[in-house]
């Protein structure tokens, strides 16, 4: 895992910046005196300042000081918060948002046509060091740009270079994706519990199933499908219930609700 170059600025340092700040760290990717920090809720500072980072008394202090200045603010309060950072960003900085449905066109109207922006969309199992990020450059930024976004993303999780019209289709896959499994963990769970399952077992076991299922398709090599076939065999339990999941259409209600997700960030970007 390559070395960051620069000074990276958190504005906003909640759950997400914090996790990924954690990750930078705890890799080594980045020292924490070239980590910089502005929230304005005392806590976050606090914490920031536990991590060894220097905390910043103003979103324009923390600009100045940012070869790398990342936006982790909610959606909908970016413009107050990055207007004093905008004014005082330096004319080399690069911007990273990690902003669901504010493109890069309307960050470069913020941060000046000039200013180079990624955009990434990370996911919540960042905080344990397994998320998974799509990173799309925008106009001028060059391979240096990517891989400093590589960079911060790979320490917390796997990344992707995909293109910024793709990134409605990565928020619904694994941006939103984290909760699809949790609800099929929870639906497993309760269906264990309705045939005679204490509640505290059904839910261990669902999720160290989840887990396991995930770190074997991670780690074998094989296609989701390929060990779904190896496990299924015809007249047996998992047939069973897989031939219960085609009848109902299975397969087409997750359609539609990557559909709807992908539809919903589409919205949330016009």
């Amino acid at each position: 895992m390559s070395a960051l170059q620069g000074t990276l600025g958190f504005l906003g340092f909640g759950n997400m910046g914090f996790a990924i700040a954690a990750g930078l760290l705890d890799t080594g990717v980045l020292t924490a005196d070239r980590l910089l920090v502005y929230d304005p809720e005392p806590a976050r500072m606090t914490a920031a300042g536990e991590m060894g980072a220097r905390v910043m008394e103003t979103p324009a202090s923390l600009a100045a000081d940012s070869d790398t200045l990342v936006l982790a603010v909610k959606p909908q309060v970016w413009r107050e918060a990055a207007a004093p950072a905008a004014a005082a960003l330096r004319a080399d900085a690069r911007v990273i948002s990690i902003m669901a449905g504010v493109t890069i066109a309307r960050l470069r109207e913020a941060f000046g046509p000039e200013v180079r922006v990624v955009r990434v969309m990370p996911n919540t199992p960042a905080m344990v060091r397994a998320g998974a990020a799509g990173i799309a450059p925008g106009p001028g930024c060059g391979p240096v740009d990517v891989e400093t976004a590589r960079a911060i993303f790979e320490a917390v999780g796997a990344a992707e270079v995909v293109g910024e019209a793709d990134l409605d289709a990565v928020t619904a896959l694994s941006g939103s994706g984290p909760a699809y499994f949790f609800y099929l963990a929870e639906c497993l769970a309760k269906a264990a519990e309705a045939e005679g399952l204490d509640p505290g077992v059904a839910a261990r076991l669902a999720v160290q199933t989840a887990l396991g299922a995930g770190r074997l398709l991670a780690e074998s090599g094989e296609t989701a499908a390929t060990l779904r076939e190896r496990v299924t065999s015809k007249g047996g339990t998992t047939f069973a219930a897989l031939e219960t999941f085609r009848a109902r259409d299975f397969m087409g209600t997750v359609a539609a609700a990557v559909g709807a997700a992908a539809a919903r960030s589409r919205e949330l970007g016009s």
